[in-house]
């Protein structure tokens, strides 16, 4: 403690200035020291005029987010020579009437009813895959139907492997569209069986020690899964109305995309890494109307993982979220963990999360072998009727804390946001350390039940709770 003598004559302000010098000092050194503290009517004015500013480029946002249209032409895959009996092999069927549509300059390659068991599905620019009331593509569990192997990342890492179920790379104006259903019989295969197997962390080493993509060869003899749905480097792309069910991987992945359009999907599996939607490196995303039950995060934005992501640097920006539904996985609307080109402007507003599995509904996660960024990250209006944790915010993810590219995670604002039931902590943020904290969070006028667990604020700075309720926050 600061001493002053009688023969030190200093004015009151100073000995005020000392004392204040040494609050600070000591909390800086104690790190976890005053976390978090309810905002005074000035930060709350501040906070609010923030989030209702970027709330006001949404519509901005959205009219660069425009679905593709398609001519007025069809092409039924089943004069093409597709058999709709769920035994016969439609791949090159498929194959033959995508190119004549395209060919013919674009329009719909029609699925009518029936069950169409196929390989792999490339579409082309101006092709509409139109998936009939009735029909089923039914995807083959033998690897080899999806060979050869095409570029594509693996969980954020740069990679020649397996072809997605249904892939494009280069194109413009492509979509899948109808009421029928994409079953890709992942827990029939030998799909779940791969994860156990360690070629993911021999492709993470190759992407650390910057290997060239066209030496990172997988595919056949390796087990990396194939996603199901993945469009690359492609313009103007549109998934609406499918239902699509037994992933044997990531369910819908856009990577390096522009103007995409998710709408209306439901997606149902339940296997090991099976995220609902996750666009990578993408700018301008809608995702709306969507229902996600899934085996890992519903919705997850990524931008590449550790020295390749960085290599590559493409962020994720532009993603909006609206009215959807998410009824199981680890996280709700989340944004990680692979965030190494960075993530920036995520509105999600209007969805419902139902289901006592949801690990976190709202979800940041990233570490310290990542880099990047997560910020921009508005949420509002959202109803969460059962989950574990509410609200997770975290520089400390598994498998990341050795290394020594931090990330940063700033300017977070969720508000207006009702959590009926949680089994743990209504509120969970942890920065890596004193001197890599997550700053600049404000989580206003949400209600939180009281429960056992108390919420978690670690090593993070300017963290305002503003009105409110529940959750012991005023406690």
């Amino acid at each position: 403690m600061t001493t002053i003598t009688k023969t030190t004559k200093f004015p009151f302000r100073w000995i005020l200035i000392l004392n204040l010098v040494w609050a600070v000092a000591f909390l800086h050194h104690n790190g976890k020291a005053a976390e978090a503290a309810p905002a005074n009517n000035g930060t709350q004015a501040k906070a609010a005029a923030a989030a209702s500013q970027a709330w006001s480029s949404l519509p901005d946002i959205l009219a660069h987010i425009v679905p593709p249209t398609f001519p007025d032409r069809s092409f039924d895959i089943t004069n093409y020579g597709a058999k709709g009996n769920g035994v016969a092999d439609c791949t090159e069927a498929f194959r033959k009437a995508i190119d004549a549509c395209s060919q013919a300059g674009g329009g719909r390659v029609v699925v009518p009813a029936g069950v169409y068991l196929t390989g792999a599905i490339h579409l082309k620019s101006n092709v509409d895959l139109d998936v009939a009331k009735g029909a089923t593509i039914r995807f083959s569990t033998d690897p080899k139907s999806y060979l050869p192997m095409v570029f594509t990342r693996y969980e954020g890492t740069e990679v020649m492997n397996y072809s997605p179920f249904i892939y494009a790379l280069g194109q413009e104006n492509i979509a899948i569209t109808g009421e029928g259903t994409l079953d890709g019989q992942g827990s029939h295969a030998v799909w779940y069986s791969w994860k156990r197997i360690p070629d993911p962390n021999e492709l993470v080493a190759m992407g650390d020690r910057g290997v060239p993509v066209a030496q990172r060869v997988f595919g056949e003899g390796h087990h990396l899964r194939p996603y199901f749905i993945q469009p690359v480097s492609c313009k103007n792309v549109l998934i609406k109305g499918v239902h699509i069910v037994d992933s044997p991987m990531w369910v819908m992945t856009p990577l390096y995309c522009t103007n995409v359009t998710i709408d209306g999907v439901t997606v149902d599996t339940q296997g090991p890494n099976t995220d609902g939607c996750d666009p990578d490196s993408c700018t301008d995303v809608l995702i709306k109307d969507c229902h996600f039950s899934d085996g890992d995060d519903c919705i997850a934005i990524k931008s590449g993982r550790d020295v390749d992501g960085r290599r590559v640097n493409i962020p994720s920006r532009n993603i909006v979220i609206q009215d959807c539904v998410f009824k199981d996985g680890h996280g709700g609307v989340t944004v990680g963990s692979e965030t190494s080109g960075g993530v920036e402007n995520v509105f999600a507003e209007h969805c419902r999360f139902d289901s006592p599995n949801l690990d976190i509904a709202m979800r940041l996660k990233t570490g310290m072998t990542r880099g990047g960024y997560i910020k921009h990250v508005y949420i509002r209006d959202c109803t969460v009727k059962s989950a574990r944790t509410g609200i997770g915010i975290n520089m400390r993810y598994p498998g990341t804390l050795a290394g020594h590219a931090t990330p940063v995670i700033r300017d977070i604002d969720i508000r207006n946001c009702t959590f009926d039931r949680l089994s743990k902590e209504p509120i969970i943020i942890e920065g890596f350390s004193d001197s890599a904290r997550v700053t600049d969070v404000t989580i206003a006028h949400c209600i939180f039940p009281n429960t056992a667990a108390r919420s978690i604020i670690t090593n993070a700075s300017r963290v305002y709770l503003v009105a409110d309720q529940g959750g012991g926050m005023n406690e």
